[in-house]
């Protein structure tokens, strides 16, 4: 069945007046991030309401939120002086697709079956139908710089008892925090329409932040690195889902805490995640006990930039990647990570790792261009989608889409709640070989502390087999 659809080209607010042109440079970092599309859907749980009025309301929030974050209206375009450029024409505008699956019956997942499998992308089936295409995940042709690419479009779908929300990206302009920030922004934008109060404000500053920017002379110009490949040893991938209860980080906190020194929540559950990969997978990749396994974690400037500090909401990629095989700290070895050090010794590795940053550059890291088990994370803990009012409703949680999976990512998404007296913790999205997934679901030592959700997605390249 064929669900109606209607396609807007929104202006941004204001357009008839724009100049001809703007361009916004692709800053240093914005490189380093993947060439790929981000898709992040958000999903509303909605009653008898009017989803005409929801359809206006963001409508003009977007036109408001293009005037503001206008580097995402248009193309990114190759520059006369080299490297590229957010483009923006006077005419540009950015596709908007309102999805009717309500309409059709059984035939599409009510928001009931979506809440109950935890938002799993797997529960969605094939992601074109909830995405606008070719923006779905994945490094393609489409992406590349050179190729004139689309920088935005949103898709809203609506479906029995809710609203799935999908926010598209290309990856250089925005990394998570980027596009949290965006998503806050159009959220208050839409809370003013609906509720006629008054439109939050705007750092103009928040797009070509000047400290991002670094300009080399022709002459230093030098060929980068070949772009890495999958490694061969990877097989087909599955992302699994895992909750952590905040009293059982807690508990993970006191068992991993140090004698001497200080640790986060982050430090403990990160190491947990580590040990447990490790001791799972030793047996079936059988690596030397004495070799160094490589641990990657993305890490937010945004709070670490200073004189000046850059606005709250600034856009781009801001961003920084601590990795094992070149910070200044001490490498713990296969036998370490599983049993030889202490989890407290371990949790202070992670703590270096974190502090040894510093506000400078790398090249882009591909995790599974490492070999199996290797570990890449990324945290969006900070992202607090879920306390965007759109003025209509405000999410229950969200996802990154996904049906392309690299292994040895695990993204650390937020709490879908901050009630007081709730146990609702963090959730993992841990992207594991397919054919080992159910040693880490059913590990005893692993079910002490993490819950296992679903399958949050699985790779469309390598089949959808059952785990």
């Amino acid at each position: 069945m064929v669900p109606r659809q209607e396609v807007y080209q929104i202006h941004p607010l204001g357009w008839e007046t724009d100049p001809e042109e703007e361009r916004f440079k692709v800053s240093t970092l914005d490189y380093l991030s993947a060439c790929t599309y981000n898709n992040y859907a958000l999903f509303f749980k909605l009653d008898d309401v009017d989803k005409e009025r929801i359809v206006s309301i963001l409508k003009a929030g977007l036109e408001r939120t293009l005037s503001q974050v206008r580097h995402l209206c248009g193309t990114i375009e190759k520059d006369e002086t080299g490297g590229h450029s957010f483009v923006k024409k006077k005419d540009s505008a950015v596709q908007f697709v309102v999805q009717w699956l309500d309409l059709a019956g059984d035939h599409f997942p009510s928001y009931e079956k979506i809440s109950n499998s935890h938002f799993c992308s797997t529960v969605l089936g094939d992601l074109s139908l909830w995405s606008v295409n070719p923006m779905t995940y994945g490094e393609k042709p489409e992406a590349h710089p050179n190729s004139s690419p689309t920088v935005a479009a949103y898709k809203a779908n609506f479906i029995r008892g809710g609203l799935v929300f999908n926010m598209h990206h290309h990856h250089y302009a925005n990394d998570v925090m980027g596009w949290a920030g965006l998503a806050h922004q159009l959220a208050e934008n839409c809370y003013a329409v609906a509720n006629q109060t008054a439109f939050p404000l705007w750092e103009p500053a928040c797009i070509g932040f000047p400290r991002l920017m670094k300009e080399v002379a022709k002459s230093e110009e030098v060929d980068g690195p070949t772009s890495p490949e999958r490694h061969p040893d990877h097989g087909a991938g599955v992302s699994l889902l895992f909750h952590l209860p905040k009293s059982k980080a807690a508990e993970l906190k006191r068992l991993t805490m140090p004698n001497e020194g200080w640790i986060s929540t982050y430090d403990a559950f990160s190491v947990f995640i580590w040990r447990t990969l490790t001791r799972i997978n030793t047996p079936v990749f059988k690596p030397d006990m004495s070799a160094h396994l490589f641990w990657a974690e993305a890490v937010d400037m945004r709070r670490r930039i200073h004189d000046p500090k850059p606005p709250a909401r600034i856009q781009g990629n801001v961003m920084f990647a601590a990795l094992s095989d070149t910070a200044p700290v001490a490498r713990p070895t296969v036998a370490e990570i599983i049993s030889e050090w202490p989890l407290s010794k371990l949790a202070s590795y992670v703590r270096q790792m974190t502090d040894s940053l510093r506000d400078k550059t790398a090249v882009n890291i591909r995790v599974d261009s490492y070999p199996p088990m290797s570990v890449l994370q990324t945290d969006h803990r900070d992202a607090n989608i879920t306390a965007a009012n759109f003025g209509f409703a405000t999410p229950t949680t969200y996802r990154h889409l996904f049906d392309c999976i690299t292994q040895g990512v695990v993204i650390i998404y937020p709490p879908r709640t901050t009630f007081p007296g709730s146990d609702e913790g963090c959730e993992f999205a841990i992207f594991y070989e397919k054919a080992l997934a159910k040693n880490l679901i059913d590990d005893p030592e692993w079910n002490e502390y993490f819950e296992y959700r679903g399958i949050d997605a699985e790779d469309a390249v390598y089949g959808r087999a059952p785990v």
